[in-house]
């Protein structure tokens, strides 16, 4: 081989990895979000420094011709208060977070991998505007009856505003434990139940449009208990709707949650909801929300179960990926409820500054 055929290859090979890498990019990103706080729980206070789920990702696509593309994207949570993985020191990175491959085209999108559901994301997640649902001032009421992993997931394409998406777990004959925090917890409460994972099922509907956004949210989860009482299934279920609406610089939203826990052992239902406005004024945000969850009924009735969680909150706009902000958010429970909290019956208070950074 002359030194002349040997440049003309190599400037191929330079050519066709350009044109390749043409078709396809790769992105890092993620978000650093801190906060100093004064919490309270019960009668103890403390002083902390709080990661308000920090993560670092990456996600991809590759043009595959003909309106084809392949994607991915993987998310971890870190602690950016010392820098440790989500777990805590000791624990390593990994991206228990979000992780998927997705294929789409003109007739939507399928994914595989863990990610949040589409009900989730059509109904709480648009509420919480204040800090993005995260930290200590996160919605403690909502319950998330989706267990996590082994999903396949189809999304539509946008009809004039309309979307939506499904999505099935594979049980795979995997064991939902207190231990690995896996257990179908009923929200607010001391109860769980530990078994085999038998499957879940998801369904939502978003139409956002101007100013005008609605959304609708189906959950069904099933386990084959092992605790409470052995050879039972239990069955989960929870229905939300979402409305908000924007009015020149005010924002107003609300979600709407039933939820149900059906077993021979325990019958029980609860409702929930949460009320939310936003004002923004120049860089400046003003906020406040509060969300309420009823006491259980059912096998469950006379416990109590209630709780309430209000949120006052002020971020202000350094740039579009960077803020400053603080917020006072508090939790009274009931008698016998434990949302965020260990203790039936105590109450929860934080009070917050912080920074947050996108890039």
């Amino acid at each position: 081989m002359t030194k002349t055929t040997r440049v003309m290859l190599a400037v191929l090979a330079v050519c066709g990895t350009s044109a390749a890498m043409a078709q396809s990019s790769v992105n890092v990103y993620g978000r650093i979000n801190t906060t100093v706080e004064s919490q309270k729980t019960g009668d103890t206070s403390t002083s902390v420094m709080n990661s308000n789920s920090s993560y670092l990702g990456f996600r991809g696509t590759e043009d595959l011709g003909n309106g084809l593309k392949a994607g991915f994207q993987l998310e971890g949570n870190f602690s950016s208060d010392d820098g440790s993985g989500a777990g805590g020191p000791g624990t390593g990175f990994d991206f228990k977070r979000h992780s998927e491959v997705n294929l789409s085209g003109s007739f939507g999108t399928v994914r595989l991998g863990n990610f949040y559901v589409g009900s989730y994301l059509a109904t709480a997640d648009y509420i919480s505007m204040h800090n993005h649902d995260t930290g200590t001032s996160a919605d403690a009421l909502y319950a998330y009856v989706f267990p996590s992993g082994n999903q396949i997931s189809y999304r539509s394409p946008d009809f004039g505003g309309v979307t939506a998406e499904f999505n099935y777990g594979f049980g795979e004959k995997g064991q939902r434990t207190d231990a690995t925090k896996t257990a179908a917890y009923l929200p607010g409460t001391s109860l769980f139940g530990e078994g085999e994972h038998k499957g879940a099922f998801d369904a939502a509907l978003n139409y956002n449009n101007g100013p005008l956004g609605l959304g609708f949210g189906y959950t069904q989860a099933k386990t084959n208990l092992t605790n409470l009482s052995a050879g039972d299934q239990l069955k989960e279920q929870q229905l939300g709707l979402r409305a908000s609406y924007a009015i020149n610089s005010l924002t107003l939203g609300a979600y709407y949650q039933y939820y149900k826990a059906d077993a021979d052992v325990v019958d029980t239902k609860r409702h929930a909801y949460r009320l939310a406005a936003m004002y923004t004024l120049g860089a400046s945000e003003f906020h406040a929300n509060v969300g309420r969850a009823q006491s259980y009924k059912g096998d469950l009735d006379g416990s109590k179960t209630s709780a309430t969680q209000w949120t006052l909150g002020y971020n202000y706009n350094l740039s579009k990926r960077t803020k400053v902000y603080g917020y006072f958010t508090k939790i009274n429970n009931g008698d016998d409820a434990i949302y965020n909290v260990n203790n039936a019956g105590d109450n929860f208070r934080s009070i917050a500054v912080g920074v947050r950074h996108l890039f």
